[in-house]
């Protein structure tokens, strides 16, 4: 239209990018101009030396331009021939649920900024963390973002495993544990039972408490050895049985005693010993009492192999097949303590815990207790099949009571060690059930075979005399007939048929 006008009045606003053309076309004045100066002096127009105009000595020129741009900043170009940056710093704010950009400050060669005008998200202002990731806390790695590999997330080396640099985590040796902050291993602690852990004084009260009971036995036994009791009892069984027993109150100290070569060879030999030589004493006992009736219903003769030096060579030979065993396992797999590192690994490595044992399994100690448990089996047995015989003949009930109740303890021995053998005080409460089961079998034999005869000997003497004689069928007979009619008030008045059976067989 013609009417056009630019002026402070006018309602034209130009362009933001106007201003950098402006100052283009005068920083190619300003330098066309110092060229002519420098190349042309005192010429108007154009000189041979500038017709035509050399473009790479114009850039020198056009570089090295100063003056004062249209917007009253000064133009100028730095060695690379970039221009100086200026700009105008906003930040995006919400003021009074307005948001609007606000210039917080400006750069011109550095940096102007007006923290005070700054806000950040809820308001604050305080500076937020300008970083890509923070720096990883000791036992941890850093694990790198792909595709951005200034970031890293930090990953913790958990379970067993120590942080070996600052990119990587190592499972430590397999005797040894992360520290607190898993920046190192330590050893695992080793832990064995010790004497005065509760698990083990139990039983080893039980254990001295049956081997004094044990060795007054023994001596009561050897002062009224030639007594009639004692006799009828079978003197060299009931030595070879208190021996058993003894060895099995003495187990419990080597089951708790710190594990090294010599006591896992000692447990190995009298663990299943001791039983071995009480049970296959009573399994003697109790096949010599079913030979003697079996054969006196038959014959008036009396059956082979029942006099004391038979029995005791019957007792040993079942005695040696332990000890047999035993060697074999000792050519086979010598003995030897360990360190199990395995059984206590727990999830949290801070109570992981080695333990110091013998290198018995859980199965080889049952194979060990086997034979054991095959001749107490055995003799319960033979106990029921003579359950029909008088009372006290040749102690006939009290070893079938005994094996009822030992088998009772063993019954309940073996659900407990094996139901256990997870928890984490396997060791305390499978050495504790097994030391206590030895005892409580070896005490049943102790307190129903031996007390009673004790009490005999000590507080009633007249009891202990001897009885008349009779041969080996009417021995027999009399304790058929009076099994039969003990109901109708005995066949003999104070057991005095019992009493004689007793002293009759034992001068067979």
């Amino acid at each position: 239209t013609d009417r056009e006008r630019i002026g402070q009045d006018s309602s034209y606003e130009q362009e933001g990018k106007v201003q950098f053309v402006i100052d283009a076309v005068y920083a190619m004045g300003h330098a066309l101009h110092n060229m002519h100066k420098n190349l042309c002096p005192g010429k108007v127009g154009l000189c041979p030396r500038m017709d035509p105009v050399d473009g790479v000595e114009l850039l020198k020129y056009i570089r090295n331009v100063n003056f004062s741009g249209i917007a009253g900043t000064p133009v100028t170009f730095n060695e690379n021939g970039d221009a100086p940056g200026r700009y105008d710093i906003y930040q995006y704010q919400i003021r009074n649920s307005t948001p609007e950009y606000k210039v917080i400050g400006q750069w011109t060669d550095h940096l102007h900024l007006k923290v005070e005008s700054m806000l950040w998200p809820g308001g604050g202002s305080q500076l937020p963390s300008s970083i890509c990731s923070l720096p990883c806390k000791p036992g941890e790695r850093k694990k790198l973002v792909k595709g951005i590999p200034c970031c890293w997330h930090c990953e913790r080396c958990d379970g067993y495993q120590y942080q070996l640099d600052e990119f990587h985590c190592k499972r430590c040796h397999f005797n040894e544990r992360p520290n607190e902050n898993h920046t190192s291993c330590t050893p695992i602690p080793i832990i064995k039972l010790e004497w005065s852990s509760p698990w083990a004084v139990v039983p080893v009260f039980i254990a001295i408490v049956g081997i004094i009971a044990t060795l007054f036995v023994v001596v009561t036994f050897v002062r009224y050895n030639d007594t009639p009791i004692v006799k009828a009892s079978g003197r060299e069984l009931s030595y070879v049985l208190l021996t058993g027993i003894f060895l099995c109150y003495a187990t419990t100290f080597l089951m708790i005693a710190e594990p090294d070569l010599s006591t896992c060879s000692l447990r190995r030999i009298f663990l299943g010993l001791g039983m071995s030589i009480s049970y296959a004493a009573l399994l003697t006992k109790t096949n010599r009492i079913y030979r003697i009736f079996e054969q006196g219903k038959k014959s008036v003769s009396a059956p082979r192999f029942i006099s004391p030096a038979s029995q005791l060579v019957i007792t040993f030979s079942l005695i040696s097949l332990q000890l047999v065993g035993v060697c074999i396992w000792f050519i086979v797999d010598p003995s030897h303590s360990v360190i199990d590192y395995e059984d206590q690994r727990t999830t949290n490595p801070h109570f992981a815990r080695g333990i110091l044992k013998c290198d018995i399994s859980d199965l080889s100690l049952i194979c060990l207790l086997g034979y054991s448990m095959l001749l107490m089996v055995t003799c319960t047995v033979y106990a029921i099949k003579t359950r029909g015989v008088p009372e006290t003949f040749n102690e006939a009930k009290p070893i079938g009571f005994t094996m009822y109740t030992t088998c009772i303890v063993w019954l309940a021995f073996i659900p407990i060690f094996f139901g256990t053998s997870q928890s984490a005080e396997k060791m305390y409460i499978q050495t504790t059930t097994l030391t206590i089961s030895v005892s409580l079998s070896a005490s049943v034999s102790l307190g129903m075979l031996y007390m009673p005869k004790v009490y005999i000997i000590l507080f009633h003497p007249e009891q202990n005399v001897p009885k008349r004689k009779r041969s080996l069928k009417a021995v027999v007979t009399a304790a058929t007939m009076s099994n039969k009619f003990s109901q109708k008030g005995g066949f003999r008045p104070n057991g005095e048929a019992k009493s004689e059976l007793c002293e009759n067989l034992e001068t067979q």
